[in-house]
C-alpha cells in the first residue's frame, strides 16, 4: 500500500460510489456502545469510586480511536457495531470525513489518557473533557451528527460526499419532518422544563463531591452562595449549641 493510497482510500471500494466509504450503521452503533460503557464507568467510579475501571475504560477508548483512524477494519468498538448491525442495510458515508472526526476523537483522547490513566490527576476542568467526548459521542449514535464531519466541511470549505443522514445534499424539508403548532408548544414547554428542572436541580441539591459543588457554584449567583454559607453555618452552629445544652441538662 503507497502513502497515498494510504491517506485517500480509507474505509471501502463500494460500486456505484466514486470516494471510498463507511458504513454509517456500524459507526453509529460503535458509538452507542463506547457512550453506554462510558456512562456505565462514571456511574462505577463517582459511585464506588472504583478508578481502576475508569482508567481501563479511557485507556481502551484511546486505543480504539487510533485503529480507527489508521483502518475502520480492525477498531474493537467498530467491529462490535458491525456484529450488532449485521442484519440492516448499510448507511454508506465518506470515509475521509469519518476518518478526520475520529482523528479529533484520538486527539481529544490523548490528554484524557495522560491525565486519568498514566497519572490520576482528575479536576473538574479535566472532566469536562471526558463529558466533551462523551457528549459527541452521544450525538452521533442518537441523532446521527458528526460534529468532526461538520468541521471537517468548515475547514476544506467544501462540500464532503455522502453524509450522514444525507445533510450534504441539497434538500427540502419533508412533510412528515414538519412541525404543527401544538407540537411547537410541546417542544417548548419541553425544553423549558429540562432547563428549569436541570437548574432546580443543581441549584437545590446538597453537593457531596467536588464535582457537584462546583456545579452548585456555577449555577447560583454571589448572593445565593453567600445565603447558602450563612444557613450551613448556622445549621452547624444550632448542631453545636444544641449538644451543648444536651450537656448542660
Amino acid at each position: 500500500m503507497s502513502f497515498k493510497s494510504f491517506l485517500y482510500d480509507y474505509g471501502e471500494r463500494v460500486p456505484g460510489y466514486d470516494v471510498t466509504v463507511i458504513n454509517e450503521r456500524e459507526a453509529r452503533a460503535a458509538a452507542g456502545i463506547l457512550f453506554m460503557l462510558g456512562m456505565i464507568v462514571i456511574f462505577v467510579a463517582i459511585g464506588f469510586n472504583h478508578t481502576m475501571v475508569a482508567r481501563v475504560y479511557l485507556g481502551v477508548l484511546f486505543f480504539d480511536f487510533f485503529a480507527k483512524t489508521i483502518s475502520p477494519n480492525y477498531s474493537p468498538s467498530l467491529l462490535l457495531g458491525k456484529l450488532a448491525v449485521r442484519n440492516q442495510k448499510p448507511e454508506y458515508v465518506g470515509g475521509l470525513q469519518k476518518r478526520f472526526a475520529w482523528t479529533l476523537g484520538w486527539l481529544i483522547s490523548i490528554p484524557m489518557f495522560y491525565w486519568f490513566v498514566w497519572q490520576w490527576d482528575i479536576t473538574f476542568y479535566k472532566v469536562l473533557i471526558c463529558v466533551l467526548c462523551l457528549t459527541l459521542m452521544f450525538l452521533e449514535a442518537a441523532f446521527s451528527i458528526c460534529v468532526g464531519c461538520i468541521i471537517y466541511e468548515v475547514l476544506l470549505r467544501k462540500k464532503p460526499e455522502h453524509c450522514p443522514g444525507g445533510v450534504c445534499e441539497i434538500k427540502q424539508i419533508e412533510p412528515v419532518q414538519m412541525f404543527n403548532p401544538l407540537q411547537k408548544i410541546i417542544v417548548a414547554v419541553t425544553m423549558i422544563g429540562l432547563v428549569i428542572g436541570i437548574y432546580s436541580f443543581l441549584a437545590h441539591t446538597e453537593s457531596k463531591t467536588f464535582f457537584g459543588v462546583f456545579l452548585n457554584e456555577l449555577v447560583l449567583t454571589d448572593a445565593q452562595l453567600q445565603q447558602a454559607k450563612d444557613d450551613l453555618f448556622e445549621k452547624q452552629a444550632a448542631l453545636e449549641f444544641g449538644d451543648d445544652d444536651d450537656d448542660y441538662d
